[in-house]
């Protein structure tokens, strides 16, 4: 009796592989999806909770002009940012931008190299968060050197995938700087509402430093490459 034909052990175990693959990418989009209404932890930031309510107010833009005018560095702390940013916040948005900017709160997250700006907003009765990763770099341009801020573009991890550089945050899920395009013009409404201080914390400032909970501002420039001994103001 002539043997019945089977099917070569190759195609069953590439079927397998296929249905293993989608399966576990479905699951992988599921579980990333599933974050991105999540709102992230903001508890761990310097500024948040019912302690800042006692924090005394300081006008950030007066103490940057101060600071470029008389020479001296200026240190803000993370707790310093963010109880700004809360009580300014307030004040510019009842202003011309109260139709197009709508935000609960805008905080900063300070880490070494790098700024975390987050937007938190209420989405039909639950809170949501997007965030940016951006970090300063000094160039040198047609005018002489000065100061841009970048995106981040730091890894999402250590390994040696070629994953794209990290953008932000949609909820609790980092996403690629690809996806801030649908977040930008919110971003640049933002940087609108604080113009003056923007330009007083960095074009104006020849050292920026962005430490762990602090960010070190001196307008001096020092022709031996080595900034002054930083004041806390």
């Amino acid at each position: 009796m002539a043997n019945s034909p089977k099917s070569p052990s190759g195609t069953g175990c590439l079927h397998k592989l296929l249905v293993w693959s989608l399966v576990t990418g479905g699951l992988v989009v599921a579980v990333a999806l599933s974050l991105v209404p999540q709102a992230q932890d903001l508890t761990d930031l310097s500024g948040y909770g019912t302690a800042a309510a006692a924090a005394p107010d300081r006008d950030l833009k007066l103490l940057l002009q101060r600071a470029v005018d008389h020479g001296y560095s200026v240190t803000l702390t993370q707790a310093d940012l963010n109880h700004w940013l809360g009580r300014a916040l307030v004040t510019k948005q009842g202003g011309r931008f109260s139709e197009s900017v709508s935000l609960d709160r805008v905080w900063v997250r300070l880490d070494d190299g790098c700024a975390e700006v987050i937007m938190a907003r209420t989405i039909l009765g639950q809170p949501f968060t997007v965030s940016m990763f951006l970090q300063v770099q000094r160039m040198e341009g047609p005018k002489g050197v000065f100061t841009e801020v970048l995106l981040h573009g730091g890894p999402y991890s250590n390994t040696t995938l070629p994953l794209p550089p990290r953008g932000g945050r949609f909820g609790k899920l980092v996403v690629p700087q690809g996806f801030l395009l649908l977040v930008v013009p919110a971003y640049a409404r933002l940087a609108d509402l604080f113009r003056d201080e923007i330009h007083l914390g960095f074009e104006e400032m020849s050292r920026i430093q962005i430490k762990k909970g602090r960010l070190v501002l001196d307008p001096r420039e020092f022709s031996d490459g080595q900034p002054g001994r930083p004041q806390t103001f």
